[in-house]
This record gives C-alpha cells, structure tokens and sequence, in this order.
C-alpha cells in the first residue's frame, strides 16, 4: 500500500505551479521570433488599420471586391448607375485581358469613366499617360513574389533594384548542372568581369546597361560546357586513360594481335546440350582430366568426396559441377565454364543444365556458343525419354539451331551399357538424323561418336575395344571437336558486350562477365552501359584467369570497370561502344517461328522472352502477318491466332527496356525465344525496332 500513499500524498501544486492561468497554452513557451508573432498570432491591441494594406495576391483580393463596387474617387460615385456600372465591369475585364496585373484597378476604372466607357480609348490613354510607370511595375513582379508589396518596391533605391533582378537569373541559369555549385564556379572565372559590373551598378549605372550584358555573359559561360558537365565529376580520370586508349588504339591491329596470342589456334565457344542424366558433366570432365587440365590430386580429391557422399560415378562431374547444390543434387544447375586446347583450336567449354527447370540458363549459354555438342543416352529407355514428347533432346536441338549454331556434335553416350552394339547406333541416330534435319542442321555439318564418358573410351585418343572398331572407323570427339570451322569474328563492328554476371571485387569499381560479341575493348577506353545509358571506364581485362590489356569479340572477359554504380547493372546489360550505341526500347517487331504449341497464339498473349542473358516477361501486342515458310512472301494480314509450324510477324512488347539490334545488322544479338508455361514456343529474329 505504500504506493498508493505516494499518490495520495503528491503535491501536484508543484507541477502546475506556472500554469494556472486561464487560456495559457504549453505551446506558448516556444520561442518564436517578433515578425512571425505579429503576422499570425492575434492581438486585440492592433488596430484595424493594419488590415488595410492590401496582400501580395491581387486576384483573390479582385475576387471579393466583385460583389462590391468598384473602387471610384468619391467625386464620381454619383454618376454610376447599374447599367454604367455593368458597362465599367466589362470595360474592365477587357483591359485586365492586356495590360494583366501591371496597372492598378482605380487607375483603369479613372480611364474608362474619362473616354466615356471606351475600352479601346481608356487602353491608349493609360499606355500614353503611364508608359514608364508602367515599366517599373511589370519589372517589379520578381520584387511581389519574394515577398515585398507594389509600393515598398517603388521606394527602394535603384540599386536594389537591379541586384533583386540580376542574381536570380544567375541562379536559374547555372544551377541546371549535375551540382549546385558548378553553376556558381562558372561566373566565378570572370570575377573582374563581375566585379566592374558590380561596381557600375553601385557608382549608380543604368539598369538597362548593367542588366543585359552580365546576363549574356552567364549565359554564354554556361552554355559552352553542357557536353562537359556529365563527365566533370572524374576530370582527371576521363583525360587520361583517354589518351592512352587513342595512342593504343592506333598501335594495335586485332586480327593480327589474335593471331600472335593464340599461337594461330582458332578460339571456338562449345556449349554441351543433352537430357537431363545423360551424362554431359560427367564425360566433359573425364575429357578434361585426360586432356591435363585437372590435375591427378584434384581428380583424386574428387573421388574420394564422391565416395563419401555415395555418389562415386559422378567424380567426373564434380570437374564442372563446382557449387554444393549441384553436387549434392547430382543435376548441373548452372552453366560451368572452362578452357582447354586441342591441335588447332582453343576451346571455351560451357556445360548447359539438362533439367527442363534450368532452361533459361541453358539459353543464355546457348547464345554464346558458336558450335554444340548434343550428348544422348544409348541406355534402352534413356534415350526415348529425352527423345520423345516432354524430353529435352528435342528442345534442346531446336533452341541452340535458333539461337545460330549450325555445327553439331552428336555423342552417343553409355554405349558401354548396350555393350557397343551397332544396332543401337544407328537407331539413335536414324531417329535424330532426321529431327535435326527439319531442324535446321545440315547432314554434312552433323557428327555422330559413340563414346563412355565414365570409361573414358572415345574420348580423346580413338578406342581399341574390338567390339567398337569392328564397326566404327571414324575420329574421336575431341578430334571432330578440332574439325570444327571457327566462324568468322565481327572485330570491325562497333564494341557489344552483354552481361551475364555482375560483382563486386577487391578495390574500386566491379567486376561484370560476359561475351564479346563484335568489336574489342582495351583498358582505359570508355562504354556506355544500356539500357541504363551511363558510360563508364575499363580499369581491367581479364581472360581466362589472365589479366591482359584488351580483348576481341569471341572472347569471354571480366571486366573492372569505375564511374559507375553497380546497382544501375542487372544480368542482360549491354555495354556498347558510346559513339555508336545499341538500341533500347520496349516495343519491336519480329519475325517468328512457331513451334510445337497446344493452345494458339492470339494477340495479348503474354510470354517470357529469353535474348542473350535476358529473361524479361513480354506480350504479344500485334499480329501482323503470316508468312510463306521458304519464300517469306505475305500469305494474310492480321491473323486472328497463330498455331503451331506457321511462320509469321508480330510486334512485341517488353516490360522493361531491353537493347536489341537488328537481325541484319548483328545475327548474334537479334536472336531470341519465346517460352510460355515452361516450354519454348517460338524463335524469331528482330526486324524492326520501335522508338
């Protein structure tokens, strides 16, 4: 209970000591200054008088006295009648329509009683009569809105006048830069300049003298650097990688510079397709590891983790399948990339997933490679799984002929399992001769290898099994691999570069990868970033774990680059060459072929468009045509719907802007797909882009 006797016995007196006077509020206690009390707190001690200077907004003023009459001299009030009175009003009204706020109401209404109602004749005597008055009113405007009446600015002296007009519009000219201040330094280079006119205004100068030719020097002095002021925040850093990168740039010549850093070896980009299980991970580490790029304790350390995990086949896999997820799963996820040499070529291997979920990243591996090698399952079932309706042979076939790859690589895989039998062989590849065939593929440019990936038979050197070389005379993969033509690198066009990894390393700026896909790029030189649009600098090549000063198209490259921040980049970013951008935009036309679909494409249909490393949801806006499959003449004009093997032009839209070029300009970058409900509907390429 002793708490209740502290409250009982609380003086609350000594709380409210200050307070006991009737209507004194606590927020009184705050300071406020003397202006801003007699502005808006009341006072019964004012006189009304103070009321009576009219406010800085004459409109709303002019609004309440229209129900009253109009302000007359007491010696012509008599005269007006209600008729006279409705002839003043629009008398008014027509004059307010000219001359605005710049002359006074009794003024015109002084007017218009003297020329008999007249506007036309009360407008001549008020332009004659009040001319200069006039003037100095109108320029006072600027004096009204910061605050002072019409009549406080007449009093002024003529130097506030002209200081009141004359550094606002300095303020406004200067301040459109990237900073505030840069505006004010600009003007600060003619201090004498700005000086003497400071110091004529002040000797007593003419406003029209001193007015006009300090706001023309401002204007001229801002107008020079408005293609300067996006790059003044790194002056030092522009000016000189910029002269480096001119003397470099006219130093080196790509085709003979690839020539002499690769040892003559052609450079090729292979991508690795096939079903899921089929054993593409697995035998492309196996023809690592017999090629010398694992070493034998790496391979060692390999088994012996798979061992331990209970999955021993799949040491071979773990070469590629580097991420804990994708070995603990025993499925490749993501597209693992490495280098390795053959006789005459230099090979960028990338492991595509073979798991229908990962087909996007399947895609965006598939758009960087120049040949493929299509690894199926010779197993009884296995091969008619991947094969058949739901399997990703097929799939996979189709996307990387859209995508631009015409050489292929069939490797019969597992043969091992069927104990090598001829028959087998060559049902497989009956059955997919003539699917690649209507794919695209021509026969001449199509190799079929039967090989065990986990036996390492066929791989690099040509088997001696007799079952195999009873039948089989013809090379091994890594020998058709090296039969493959490099094809031509665009290194004269203009610099593309799209995206497929961003991050951040040690030191300024970051890192982002991806494929060269036409021109070349040195440190130092300068790219512009799209769709963003914000150019930044090379600080850093890196190729293939080798940091090196430039690269050429083909070429798969980190780049370091600064003046930008990392959050302005996604995956699919496109890095061009800032004299002859790329174009972004959200709305293109295509032309289109239609796979294998079960519900017909109509116009609205909403799908996922897959280009390069983009992945960005995309509707259907337009049917424009169908098109004659080998001719491409106009067979009808806006179809109502689309089915399955019709080709056809449509007009797309995207959610966000995506950089695109035309198929003619560039073939690598005007290739995309179109996925709806997780399977491929359509190839096209891009023949029109909308602004």
């Amino acid at each position: 209970m002793s708490r209740h006797r502290n409250v009982r016995s609380y003086n609350y007196d000594e709380d409210f000591d200050d307070d006991d006077l009737y209507g004194h509020s606590v927020d009184d206690d705050y300071c406020i200054s003397p202006g801003t009390a007699a502005q808006f707190i009341y006072s019964r001690q004012a006189r009304p008088s103070a009321f009576g200077e009219p406010l800085e907004e004459e409109d709303y003023e002019y609004e309440e006295e229209e129900e009253q009459q109009p302000v007359v001299p007491s010696t012509q009030k008599p005269r007006v009648g209600a008729d006279d009175q409705a002839r003043l009003y629009s008398c008014l009204e027509q004059m307010r329509e000219v001359l605005g706020d710049s002359v006074s109401e009794q003024e015109m209404t002084e007017a218009v009683l003297k020329c008999n109602f007249s506007a036309q004749e009360a407008l001549d005597m008020v332009f004659s009569q009040n001319n200069t008055a006039r003037g100095s009113r109108a320029k006072n405007q600027t004096a009204l809105s910061s605050g002072k009446s019409t009549k406080g600015g007449a009093r002024d002296p003529p130097v506030k006048k002209t200081e009141s007009e004359i550094v606002p519009k300095v303020a406004r000219m200067t301040v459109s830069g990237k900073k505030q201040t840069m505006g004010f330094d600009i003007p600060s280079t003619t201090v004498e300049e700005n000086g003497d006119s400071v110091n004529a205004i002040k000797k007593g100068a003419g406003l029209d003298e001193t007015a006009t030719p300090r706001t023309v020097d401002v204007s001229s002095k801002t107008s020079l650097p408005a293609a300067a002021t996006s790059v003044a925040e790194e002056p030092m850093a522009t000016q000189t990688p910029g002269r480096s990168t001119g003397k470099s740039k006219q130093q080196i010549d790509v085709k003979a510079e690839l020539e002499k850093r690769q040892g003559g070896k052609q450079l090729i980009n292979l991508v690795v397709i096939g079903h899921v299980d089929a054993g593409k991970s697995t035998l492309m580490g196996h023809l690592l590891y017999l090629t010398g790029n694992v070493n034998k304790r790496t391979m060692h350390k390999y088994e012996q983790e798979s061992k331990k995990a209970g999955k021993a086949s799949f040491a071979y896999a773990w070469v590629l399948d580097e991420t804990g997820e994708e070995r603990e799963r025993g499925v490749t996820m993501d597209v693992g990339m490495t280098k390795f040499e053959t006789k005459t070529k230099v090979i960028t291997l990338m492991d595509a997933p073979g798991h229908r979920d990962f087909i996007p990243n399947m895609i965006s591996g598939a758009a960087q490679a120049d040949v493929a090698v299509l690894v199926v399952d010779a197993s009884r079932g296995e091969f008619e799984a991947g094969f058949e309706a739901g399997g990703q042979t097929r799939e996979h076939g189709l996307l990387v002929r859209s995508l631009g790859v015409t050489q292929l690589a069939v490797a019969v895989n597992k043969m091992d399992q069927v104990s090598w039998q001829q028959e087998r062989f060559k049902e497989i590849t009956t059955k997919l001769g003539q699917f690649l065939k209507q794919a695209g593929f021509k026969e001449s440019d199509v190799g079929y290898i039967p090989t065990s990936g986990l036996a390492g038979e066929n791989l690099i050197n040509r088997s001696t099994l007799p079952e195999l070389i009873s039948w089989y005379k013809g090379p091994s993969l890594l020998e058709h691999i090296d039969s493959f033509k490099p094809p031509q690198r665009p290194v004269e066009k203009p610099f593309r570069l799209c995206v497929s990894d961003v991050f951040k390393d040690q030191g300024s700026g970051f890192c982002v990868t991806g494929k060269i896909e036409a021109g070349y790029v040195q440190t130092g030189d300068k790219i512009l970033a799209m769709p963003p649009n914000e150019t930044c600098s090379v600080k850093g090549i890196v190729l293939h774990d080798e940091p090196v000063d430039w690269a050429a198209a083909g070429d798969h490259v980190s780049l370091t680059v600064t003046g930008m921040d990392i959050i302005k980049i996604n995956v699919g970013c496109l890095f061009c060459d800032p004299k002859e951008p790329i174009k972004a935009c959200t709305r293109f036309r295509a032309r289109v072929l239609i796979f294998n679909i079960d519900l017909p494409i109509t116009q609205g249909f909403p799908v996922l468009l897959h280009y390069q490393t983009v992945s960005e949801p995309a509707t259907i806006r337009r049917l424009v045509s169908i098109l004659h499959k080998s001719t491409g003449e106009v067979l009808k004009r806006r179809p109502k719907c689309l089915t399955k093997g019709q080709n056809a032009v449509v007009e797309l839209q995207t959610q966000r802007p995506v950089a695109l070029e035309l198929y003619k300009d560039f073939k690598e970058l005007g290739r995309f797909m179109l996925r709806y409900a997780g399977s491929t509907i359509s190839a096209g390429v891009v023949t029109e882009i909308k602004e």
